[in-house]
């Protein structure tokens, strides 16, 4: 029927973003970014209050209230162009503060598996970020987000690691991994040890398209993920580390509603703001 759909520019479906299945209201602006529909439930049970909004294809959300701020949680799929959608399609219904959390494969020996990884940045080999900006264009983290889930890391007492991650387009070459019947070519075979030797902390899919469109758009993102493996080590252990991951990304979600009532957000002076970065970098 007429109405019932948008304009093909902008597809929306009774009111509805064409692949999230949400409108405005239906979920507040503060959200968690997990990758898997599956992590959904998760992150719900963490919290207080949750019921399910919407599932379709693979954009799962729910809305619900952890120690009393408002929280919503959309899953994205895996990779960068899944995740571009949710982030064009969330913002258009007024979701301003993202953080994705997820899982990672640390490329320093050094990190353990178990602890987490929050991003500051991330290197663009994820392909969808570079149908929005040229690659000189940084991917990087907003600084608040950051410090707030370095701070509910300290309060939550996890083992974490502060810095750039690889964000690739595929899981197997892009990651160093050779492919089917052993296949690789000199740039998947010479990567990871480049980036080890870069000082990149990890491999992941979908940060470098989060910071990109969210550094474009003028919306606030992060990314905390939980190390699931180490290639260093060659260490796998499936879900090590995903509950603390959903924690400190609830606890920053807290953390950033309370400064943005009080205003606290926007007021730090120059001063203020250098010593939290001197804290985040010294442990």
């Amino acid at each position: 029927m007429r109405g019932e759909t948008g304009p093909a520019h902008a597809p929306t479906v009774q009111g509805k973003m064409y692949h999230v299945m949400l409108g405005p209201g239906d979920i507040p602006p503060y959200v968690l970014l997990p990758g898997d529909p599956g992590r959904i439930d998760q992150i719900t049970e963490t919290w207080d209050e949750a019921r399910e909004v919407a599932y379709h294809r693979e954009y799962r959300s729910a809305r619900g209230v952890y120690r009393g701020a408002e929280i919503a949680a959309v899953s994205t799929g895996i990779g960068g162009p899944s995740t571009a959608i949710a982030i064009e399609e969330l913002a258009r219904i007024g979701v301003h503060t993202m953080i994705r959390v997820g899982t990672t494969g640390a490329i320093q020996p050094s990190i353990k598996v178990g602890s987490l990884i929050i991003a500051t940045a991330a290197v663009r080999y994820d392909g969808a970020s570079h149908e929005y900006a040229p690659p000189e264009y940084p991917a990087a983290a907003s600084p608040e987000v950051v410090l707030a889930l370095v701070e509910a890391a300290r309060r939550l007492g996890v083992d974490y690691h502060v810095g750039v991650v690889a964000s690739t387009a595929t899981f197997h070459l892009g990651q160093s991994r050779p492919g089917y019947r052993g296949y690789e070519w000199s740039e998947s075979r010479r990567r990871i040890e480049d980036l080890r030797r870069m000082g990149v902390l990890s491999f992941e899919m979908e940060a470098a398209t989060l910071f990109t469109l969210a550094g474009l758009y003028g919306l606030r993102a992060g990314c905390v993920c939980a190390v699931i493996a180490n290639r260093a080590t060659d260490e796998f252990t499936p879900g090590a580390g995903v509950r603390e991951a959903i924690m400190v990304a609830n606890e920053a979600i807290r953390i950033l509603q309370e400064a943005d009532r009080t205003g606290s957000a926007r007021t730090h002076s120059i001063s203020d703001l250098a010593s939290a970065i001197h804290r985040l970098y010294s442990g």
